[in-house]
């Protein structure tokens, strides 16, 4: 429920589109959720000769395992020997046992990426000719089935929780201190902490299978929990647990000592009598540590998913955890003042001023959600054509549709605020005049009608009524006690629609969070459509063969200036150790030749530790360069590194692998 002024927002949307225009016009390469750009030999290829090992390259860099890349021959038989190894960068190779017939074969991968997720994929390539083959290409990843589904749902009550804990606290400490001893919302604030306790110790658990295997299993196997542990993620998790165990002693003392000081202030810290120096420093204080705490919490999201990988790291991990603070904010006071609402006991109401108070807090949170959303944006799609080409895309503009709707059932709730406060007014006056006119001193009222049965009841019980009569009597109370209290909430029609509108509110933001959590589990639009490039190009380019007395590489390049995409092509001739022939194309994204300011090539032989060997070829006309004599002592798996530089500041290396001999 955001108090929100019509000139205000006209001037955030403007801010919001221009921001948005600058940073998706000069957009440049990030990674995040590692996508397979190359292969040796590539999908699809046809190879003369057996190569000696197959060597993939990702968008980043990966973590792998014993049986990360797999590679069966035409019958489904294992063919790779030993572990995969990393020569450079982000290419990993797995060698081959010798005298491998002709056929078709079958390369299955599942790594993980540097943001936590696991990455599966197959492809195929032949030796000689294509043959039948019993493998199926579509692997299944470990994050498929029940073990994945689990691991999701985790995910989304780990956020939820974190929403519930951190925005319930700081609507406590932020708005209306009395909720801090109202029942209702003191249980909203523990759940939270409770539901992303389970759901830290669930994730903990469940990774290892998730990351692997995806067997139900696997999720108590010791050994796996063990190798967790030694993980990013792992230690993400394990840090959250730790800083759980602060926040349940910042609750204990919020709804503790706090709790008896509110009783002084009639709804906020700062009214009234509530602002004795003790009181104050406990507030500060709690203020301080819960920021702190929350701030850990939402970094443990940070330091091990999309925001710790790719570009500007260091910038987009501090907005990330802006941005998770402010949800919590928003969707977690929401949910707070939802609470207080329907449950607050009428000595305890909401009042005009809490109300007010929360809705200028939701208002800085979403202005806060915009910036730091409009950055996340531009760094995970790139281009303004994977807002429809990518999933990814797509669910940021239904996550975009569903804030649009929250803002506009605020300005509901902002009406009925104000009602709300025009009534409150109306009848303080009224009871004052009412006040005046009586001039009834304290404690002369006449008993209610409740007042009389409690006090026949007592005299009944005193008089020898056995205990469970009492206890039946308590219960009759109690409960016309409760429905008393509700009659008198739901009397109030200013107080009942706004209860209708952030409940409202509250609906969207549960459809809202999940669609978050489905975000942080889908593969950047711009690592997609990398991803896609490299396929289409590895489709479109001729086979690298060996032995054939030549090789052609394809690369795509993004340089992250204006103009800075293309694929440049490297062709070496004859490709055997001694004088090569070094042939450079470069073209842009519509396949015509295009001059860039300077292309540099190494070449590099990892296993015998020769290189990098730095080859500078001539202009020849536009888009092509060329050099001669190029010495390769050796043969062996040569690193083709290509440098391309578009402008004084932009430039980008790509690479692929290449069998030369």
């Amino acid at each position: 429920m955001t108090q929100i002024i019509a000139p205000r927002v006209r001037t955030l949307v403007l801010l919001i589109l221009a921001v948005a225009g600058a940073l998706l016009a000069g957009a440049a390469p990030a990674s995040a959720h590692a996508a397979l750009t190359g292969s040796d030999p590539a999908q699809g290829a046809v190879v003369d000769t057996a190569p000696t090992r197959v060597s993939l390259t990702f968008s980043e860099p990966v973590a792998v395992g014993d049986d990360s890349v797999r590679v069966l021959d035409p019958k489904g038989e294992r063919v790779d020997k030993g572990d995969p190894a990393n020569p450079s960068g982000t290419t990993y190779s797995v060698p081959l046992v010798s005298g491998l017939p002709d056929g078709t074969y079958t390369v299955a991968y599942q790594v993980v990426s540097a943001d936590s997720h696991p990455v599966a994929g197959a492809f195929t390539f032949s030796i000689g000719a294509p043959s039948e083959t019993t493998v199926s290409v579509s692997a299944q990843a470990s994050d498929d089935g029940l073990v994945g589904w689990l691991y999701g749902f985790g995910r989304y009550v780990s956020y939820a929780g974190f929403a519930v804990l951190a925005g319930g606290a700081a609507f406590v400490l932020a708005c209306w201190a009395p909720g801090a001893r109202v029942r209702a919302v003191q249980r909203l604030v523990v759940s939270g902490w409770l539901a992303l306790t389970a759901a830290t110790l669930g994730l903990l658990m469940l990774r290892g299978s998730y990351t692997t295997s995806g067997r139900v299993g696997d999720v108590f196997d010791l050994e796996l929990l063990g190798d967790v542990l030694q993980t990013k993620t792992g230690a993400a998790l394990v840090s959250r647990l730790l800083l759980l165990a602060a926040a349940a002693l910042f609750i204990a003392v919020l709804f503790g000592a706090y709790a008896r000081t509110a009783d002084a202030a009639p709804d906020h810290p700062g009214d009234g009598d509530g602002g004795e120096p003790d009181k104050r420093d406990l507030t500060f204080g709690l203020a301080l540590g819960g920021t702190v705490v929350a701030a850990g919490l939402a970094a443990s999201w940070a330091m091990s998913e999309h925001a710790s990988q790719g570009l500007q790291a260091g910038v987009a991990m501090p907005v990330d955890v802006v941005h998770l603070l402010a949800v919590a904010a928003w969707l977690g006071g929401l949910t707070a003042l939802l609470v207080a609402l329907h449950r607050a006991p009428v000595e305890t109401p909401v009042g005009h001023d809490a109300v007010r108070r929360f809705s200028r807090l939701a208002f800085g949170s979403v202005v806060t959600l915009a910036v730091t959303g409009v950055y996340q944006s531009w760094r995970q799609l790139g281009s303004w054509s994977a807002f429809t080409d990518t999933r990814y895309g797509q669910l940021l503009l239904v996550k975009i549709a569903l804030v649009a709707v929250m803002v506009a059932v605020a300005f509901l709730s902002r009406r009925w605020t104000r009602r709300l406060a025009d009534a409150r007014g109306s009848a303080a006056a009224e009871e004052a005049e009412r006040a005046e006119e009586e001039k009834q001193p304290a404690g002369t009222a006449p008993a209610t009608a409740s007042e009389t049965s409690e006090t026949s009841e007592a005299g009944k019980t005193e008089a020898g009524h056995d205990a469970v009569r009492a206890a039946q009597l308590a219960r009759q109370r109690a409960a016309t006690e409760a429905a008393r209290q509700k009659r008198l909430r739901d009397a109030d029609p200013n107080r009942f629609g706004l209860r209708r509108s952030v409940l409202a509110e509250a609906g969207v933001a549960v459809v809202l969070l999940a669609v978050t959590t489905v975000l942080t589990q889908t593969e950047p639009g711009r690592t997609e459509q990398d991803a896609r490039a490299a396929a289409a190009t590895s489709s479109s380019a001729p086979a690298t063969g060996q032995g054939s007395g030549a090789v052609s590489l394809t690369m795509p390049f993004d340089t992250g200036g204006t103009n800075g995409e293309g694929v440049v092509s490297v062709d070496l001739d004859p490709a055997q150790a001694g004088d090569n022939a070094l042939h450079v194309y470069v073209e842009g994204p519509d396949g015509t030749p295009v001059d860039v300011p300077e292309v540099k090539i190494a070449l590099t032989l990892a296993a015998q530790d020769i290189g990098p060997l730095p080859v500078t070829p001539d202009r020849i006309t536009t888009g092509h360069w060329s050099a001669s004599g190029v010495q390769i002592p050796m043969a062996g798996d040569w690193k083709v590194e290509v440098t391309v530089r578009t402008s004084d500041i932009d430039q980008v290396t790509v690479s692929k692998n290449a069998q030369i001999g």
